[in-house]
């Protein structure tokens, strides 16, 4: 059987940080008592109507200008009608053959489509641990009905658990930075639906798609579609069918049990709300939520790699983080031409991230004591071999515990790298014959052995030897006690 590839597509709703409700003027909150912010229009009171909230809309605008979507000059809601304890309407207001956007992209996986809907209440189950008159029971709080969503729907161009993961990081970086919602999974305010389905290696047509539900974490997410891609490609594998359906996945044993089957759109008996009026953005509107977009992570990654010849990782880890990407960038501007933006970067994201965790403290690059000048300077250092690597990452500790200037700390712990050659080749001679054995190792070209022998310098050096100089001495040496 030819090998089988993943087709991913992932559904994520966006809770906006807005004062309102979507259709109403009750106060959006979070753990808040249960019902307290309610009213005739979003519990579904006979003869009520709703009104559609602008600041959702300029929101959503934002969020499709960021995505780079196309806006439909003119969108409708729809009645997606289902019955589910939690919508007291029986039906959910939403978008769909007119969406409010479509036809957009971040990064590599392109957008299908944006649209404004409303969120539906919160359902607790109660199980064995609560009893109401004897019995379980579901109980709903409806302060969470009516919160104004925004899905977006990805086309299907994920390939694996982890590429779907990192991009629904990037997704919510990117939603973050607009400051329409504060993407807080643990709150529900960025819910992750997984679409999956393998088909043949080099296939074009899509293979029968199973749907992952609510992912409330990215690692979960990752695990959750690594276990529904193996169940897939075991059945497939084994001359099964995959069955259309919804699945949860329970990240304690790693099991998915199945929901219900997947619902098609015509199960949902789509039709024109009556009650509000088209949305029409205006040309205004437009240009306002164009204009208020700061560069975005995409963006941010793809200029640190152009202009500044960071690996893709090293970009990522710091657009993502628009308080690190600017300590990054004021860094790399006092460091100077001397000093390339990629090695910059590496001591950020690598040296000093270390240092910090090692201090113990929550803090990242931007508010620790040591400040971009004076890493500048610390890096500038280390390239121009003033001090040896390994005094560079103790001159570092002194900084996060300390702040202050590196050329100070250099003088006071007497750390400057030995420029005596003379010096450092007696040195040398001496852990050479301190250590026969790992020199005949050496000399019999197991080149690990020299460990000993650098060791033996470096503590003598107390660390202010360069590394690189200590092996060309000791390969020189041996060379000539060899001849």
């Amino acid at each position: 059987m030819a090998e089988l590839e993943a087709v991913i597509g992932l559904e994520i709703h966006v809770q906006l940080a807005t004062r309102t409700k979507m259709f109403c003027g009750c106060e959006l909150s979070f753990g808040d008592e249960p019902n307290v912010h309610t009213c005739p229009v979003c519990l579904a009171h006979p003869g009520v109507l709703p009104v559609t909230n602008e600041q959702a809309i300029r929101y959503a605008l934002q969020i499709a200008a960021a995505l780079e979507c196309e806006v439909a000059p003119r969108s409708i809601f729809h009645r997606k009608n289902y019955f589910y304890p939690d919508s007291p309407k029986a039906y959910q207001i939403s978008q769909y053959d007119v969406p409010l956007a479509s036809n957009g992209r971040l990064g590599d996986v392109r957008i299908h489509r944006a649209h404004l809907e409303e969120d539906a209440a919160k359902t607790i189950h109660v199980g064995d641990s609560g009893r109401i008159h004897g019995s379980s029971a579901s109980l709903v709080d409806f302060n969470r009905g009516g919160t104004p969503l925004v899905e977006i729907v990805t086309e299907p161009d994920l390939r694996s658990a982890a590429e779907a993961a990192s991009w629904a990081r990037l997704l919510r970086e990117t939603v973050r930075q607009l400051g329409v919602s504060d993407v807080n999974m643990e709150e529900g305010s960025l819910r992750v639906d997984g679409n999956i389905s393998v088909r043949p290696a080099g296939s074009e047509e899509l293979g029968t798609k199973t749907e992952l539900k609510n992912m409330n974490s990215f690692r979960f997410l990752e695990r959750g579609i690594e276990a529904e891609l193996a169940r897939q490609r075991e059945l497939v594998e084994a001359g099964g069918t995959v069955a259309q359906e919804t699945l949860h996945f329970n990240p304690s044993d790693a099991s998915l049990t199945p929901l219900r089957s997947k619902e098609e759109a015509h199960d949902y008996r789509y039709f024109p709300e009556p009650d509000l009026v088209s949305l029409v953005p205006t040309e205004e509107m437009l240009r306002e939520a164009r204009e208020s977009l700061p560069e975005l992570p995409a963006a941010r990654i793809e200029r640190y790699r152009k202009q500044m010849g960071l690996a893709e990782d090293t970009a990522a880890l710091l657009a993502t983080d628009p308080a690190t990407a600017a300590y990054f960038e004021q860094t790399a501007k006092e460091a100077g031409k001397g000093v390339e933006p990629r090695v910059v970067a590496n001591w950020v994201t690598g040296e000093l991230a270390a240092a910090l965790r090692q201090d113990g403290g929550d803090a990242g690059a931007a508010e620790s004591k040591v400040e971009p000048a004076a890493l500048a300077a610390l890096v500038a250092m280390v390239q121009e071999k003033k001090i040896s690597n390994s005094s560079g990452k103790a001159v570092l500790a002194t900084l996060v515990a300390e702040g202050g200037d590196p050329a100070a700390i250099v003088d006071r712990e007497g750390l400057a790298q030995i420029s005596d050659s003379g010096e450092l080749e007696s040195i040398v001679a001496a852990a050479i014959e301190a250590n026969p054995d790992a020199a005949e190792q050496v000399r019999a070209g197991n080149r690990k052995a020299i460990g000993a022998i650098v060791g033996f310098v470096m503590k003598q050096t107390k660390g202010r030897a360069d590394g690189g100089e200590i092996n060309r001495l000791i390969e020189a040496q041996l060379d000539a006690r060899a001849g």
